[in-house]
């Protein structure tokens, strides 16, 4: 069984770093890239059934919206570079997300990029690299 590496992608240069970084450990191991779009999504209570439907129509919009413009172009050019890959998009928090995929998915790594936050605005903010190196299931690596 190869190595999986998911990656934490959502188009930024930083998440490009990680994904160039994942694909060269995927190829030198023999391993496979699972590329993870997370879209942030909080679920209102106080919505009416008919406000909670039209917000599913729009996630399951935004989805696709994702999967043809952020995921898809990325998926191609790392299976024209020989790399095995599969792409996946969820909803909800990005890091514990990405700690569910990479359990699901029996991934031995997760990685992820690094936009620079300054430690004030990380405070603020929160970060994933931060939230995902205290609770992740699995080893992560984060791209500088």
């Amino acid at each position: 069984m190869s190595d999986k590496f998911v990656v934490g992608y959502d188009g930024s240069v930083a998440a490009r770093r990680a994904l160039e970084f994942a694909v060269s450990r995927a190829r030198a191991q023999g391993g496979t890239i699972v590329l993870a779009h997370v879209l942030e999504w909080s679920p209102y209570s106080f919505l009416t059934p008919s406000e909670l439907e039209e917000r599913h129509m729009r996630r399951r919009e935004e989805m696709a919206r994702a999967e043809k413009a952020v995921l898809a172009p990325v998926v191609a050019e790392v299976t024209d570079s020989g790399v095995p890959v599969e792409s996946v998009i969820r909803y909800g928090n990005i890091a514990e997300i990405l700690g569910k995929i990479a359990t699901e998915k029996g991934a031995v790594q997760i990685v992820v990029g690094r936009e620079g936050y300054s430690a004030l605005e990380a405070r603020i903010f929160g970060s994933v690299a931060g939230t995902l190196v205290q609770t992740a299931p699995v080893p992560c690596t984060i791209v500088p």
